[in-house]
């Protein structure tokens, strides 16, 4: 249990949490999860993060990987983008301006966020450059500033673009520069961003460039806040990064933290945040396909048509309706990253997903704390989750991080951002030197070249993560 200065809090918390029951252990990977009967506590059970420094340990990574920081003391560090050349922009930053709604939320809230880091919120985004390709960044410089918590970000030719938790945004973008050459960027579209909960922005560019997507979470655990505060939350949004007109790409996904599009198919796929308060292995977080038009159960049900009978009305068409998600993660992990990988992690590691998962605060056992490689054969995830990064957290509850954003760096790297240590990690092969970027990444597109449908136009795309 963390030992923060919050006396009187966390034994109030305690005792409340009394009222939870007993944790179980259900299987809960893959396609088909169990999922016990729903119990509803005055609190869940409380068990954060007690943040401590890294001193001489690192995180823990496969046999034949070795793991470097290859940026340290940044400002909240979530997501990052692996540009063309080589350089890493992060983004940094929190968010979030919602009012507590309940005497638990009083409670929970600073108990929650002693588990966090206290640095200031950096609102910018920070350039990494390793020049000569030997997995040392001898460049750390502030690329944007002023922005207002950003999180997604994507490049589609020229053209840069950043989800903050208001507006998605867009600078021109040249290979190499170090700093943006704009002040300030231009507006593409406004978000919703009234009251912000669920505050962060994830973002992916569609493999032919001619589409961003993002997730927009709700203002709520399970519409305590009305529903018209859900309006336009709760989804993913399509963006024309020509006109930046948007649309409902997909519905009912509760806080969809993290999007990446797969390798050949070009199919869209997310990690999603899923409701709280009904026991500690319910409802699990999950990895999916999104399909355009598809509705996945928020707030009506969950996994499909397992109704939650706390929300009124109910709606038996839209539940009729709801979308089984692809492949469970477990209950209340944080997935807030994810990345296709490709072979450059090794063949073990060549077909599949990188999940970064930022760690449960609602269990007496906590879960969560890591990277896992989600497999995948045809297209699809298939089997146990495999554990790629861990060392984040000891079992008295001692944490010196917590992954967020995870990027398969095409030169042969897993790049982590880590929110609790404000530290970027590289994963690799042992032994495995750094490679030039394939040529036809060398430049951006233009114009033209996006405007030809035949073309696959040239998209780099980070995903953006949310925090507690």
């Amino acid at each position: 249990m963390n030992r923060h200065p919050l006396p009187a809090i966390a034994m109030l918390s305690l005792a409340l949490a009394a009222c939870g029951g007993k944790e179980s252990a259900p299987l809960q990977y893959g396609a088909n999860p169990d999922l016990p009967e729903p119990h509803r506590g005055l609190m869940p059970d409380m068990v954060i993060a007690e943040p401590a420094g890294w001193g001489d340990r690192l995180p823990v990574v496969p046999e034949g990987y070795t793991v470097s920081a290859i940026a340290t003391d940044l400002l909240i560090p979530r997501q990052t983008l692996v540009l063309p050349n080589g350089d890493i922009l992060v983004a940094e930053g929190r968010g979030g301006k919602a009012p507590s709604l309940k005497p638990k939320d009083v409670i929970a809230g600073p108990i929650k966020s002693a588990g966090t880091t206290s640095v200031k919120s950096g609102n910018r985004l920070t350039l990494l450059r390793d020049a000569d390709g030997d997995g040392v960044y001898e460049l750390q410089t502030v690329f944007a500033d002023e922005l207002d918590a950003p999180y997604g970000l994507a490049l589609i030719g020229g053209d840069l673009y950043v989800a903050n938790q208001d507006a998605v945004v867009r600078f021109d973008y040249q290979p190499g520069q170090t700093q943006a050459s704009a002040a300030e960027p231009e507006v593409l579209t406004l978000l919703p961003s009234e009251i912000n909960h669920h505050w962060t922005k994830a973002m992916a560019a569609s493999a032919d460039g001619r589409f961003l997507y993002v997730g927009i979470g709700s203002n709520s655990n399970i519409t305590e806040r009305g529903m018209l505060a859900e309006q336009d939350r709760a989804m993913v949004w399509e963006i024309d990064v020509a006109t930046g007109m948007h649309r409902p790409y997909a519905t009912g996904l509760r806080n969809p933290t993290a999007l990446a599009i797969q390798p050949g198919s070009g199919q869209l796929w997310a990690v999603v945040n899923e409701r709280d308060e009904i026991g500690p292995d319910l409802v699990p977080d999950y990895l999916t396909s999104v399909r355009d038009g598809g509705f996945y159960g928020w707030p009506y049900s969950y996994w499909g048509s397992n109704v939650d009978d706390r929300v009124r009305p109910q709606d038996p068409e839209k539940v009729a309706s709801a979308i089984v998600p692809d492949y469970s993660l477990g209950s209340h992990v944080a997935a807030l990253g994810v990345d296709f990988s490709s072979p450059v992690m090794g063949a073990e590691f060549a077909d599949g997903a990188f999940v970064g998962e930022h760690g449960s605060w609602n269990r007496a056992e906590p879960v969560g704390y890591k990277v896992v490689f989600v497999p995948f054969r045809n297209g699809r995830p298939a089997g146990d989750p495999v554990d790629f990064v861990t060392g984040f957290r000891d079992d008295d509850g001692t944490t010196r991080g917590r992954p967020v954003g995870v990027t398969v760096d095409p030169r042969g790297a897993l790049i982590v951002a880590d929110d609790l240590s404000n530290t970027i990690w590289r994963v690799a092969r042992t032994g495995g030197a750094a490679t030039p970027p394939p040529a036809s990444t060398a430049d951006p597109l233009d114009a033209a070249d996006l405007a030809r449908p035949d073309d696959a136009a040239e998209v780099a795309a980070a995903t953006p993560a949310e925090t507690m």
